[in-house]
């Protein structure tokens, strides 16, 4: 079996360079995490590919909410991916639907062939497809790198069924991302079960404010989440106690 590798979805800078500090293979940021993710400013990028030892990925996503994209909004998912490409990321992060609950074949092909030679990785998008099956195999002729997934569950626990039988199904020919929920205290149990060898997870908690005053009629202003170096090696070390 492959060797295990691990994504942090990393919701800022700090988060992407505790990732590369705690040995993380990957990142995929972003930003707007609560919303589930949108792209990230190009501060944010520009300052992130500068790291070593680490593959960025960028999320290409314009706003929160369901899959389904303007033509504006496509407009857009465009100039970011040519921003990321210009900047010499090492892939992008995409999932676009039709109404019907199918892949959007043709921008998605358009949109892999725009971002060559980066990677492209077909995110959660696909946990909201009618048919995962037939997903699976629109995605793979799109010429996608790998699905994230949490098999179309609210989380990877709950949906490993799914991701075992896309794994089976994928039959090397696209990888599977095992995320949601994925930490230190599952992922062996993931890895075995499935067969996955791709994990993704925020490895995040809370990071103290340095602000020394706090508004005390105001709840919920100034707490920051970040990816902790702690969980990401926590969730580091169990990855290498797996037997490949």
């Amino acid at each position: 079996m492959p060797e295990k590798f691990l994504e942090i979805c990393a919701a800022s800078y700090v988060s992407a360079k505790a990732a590369q500090l705690a040995g993380a293979n990957r990142v995929e940021l972003c930003t707007n995490l609560q919303e589930g993710g949108t792209t990230p400013s190009y501060g944010q990028i520009a300052k992130t590919v500068e790291l070593p030892n680490i593959a960025v990925y960028v999320l290409i996503r314009p706003r929160a909410g369901d899959f389904c994209y303007s033509t504006d909004e496509f407009e857009i998912m465009k100039e970011d991916i040519l921003l990321c490409r210009d900047l010499a990321c090492d892939g992008v992060v995409i999932g676009l639907l039709l109404p019907n609950g199918r892949v959007d074949l043709p921008r998605t092909r358009e949109l892999v062939e725009l971002a060559e030679p980066m990677k492209v990785t077909f995110h959660r998008a696909f946990d909201t497809t009618r048919d995962p099956l037939e997903a699976l195999e629109d995605i793979i002729t799109c010429g996608c790198e790998r699905i994230l997934t949490s098999g179309q569950k609210n989380t990877a626990e709950e949906g490993k069924k799914l991701i075992k039988q896309l794994v089976e199904k994928s039959a090397g020919r696209i990888r599977i991302m095992v995320g949601s929920g994925v930490n230190a205290d599952n992922i062996a149990t993931l890895a075995a079960y499935t067969g996955a060898s791709e994990f993704h997870t925020s490895a995040k908690g809370a990071v103290p404010s340095h602000m020394t005053y706090q508004n005390p009629d105001l709840k919920n202003m100034g707490a920051v989440q970040e990816s902790l170096v702690g969980q990401i090696r926590a969730v580091m070390e169990r990855i290498k106690k797996i037997k490949n």
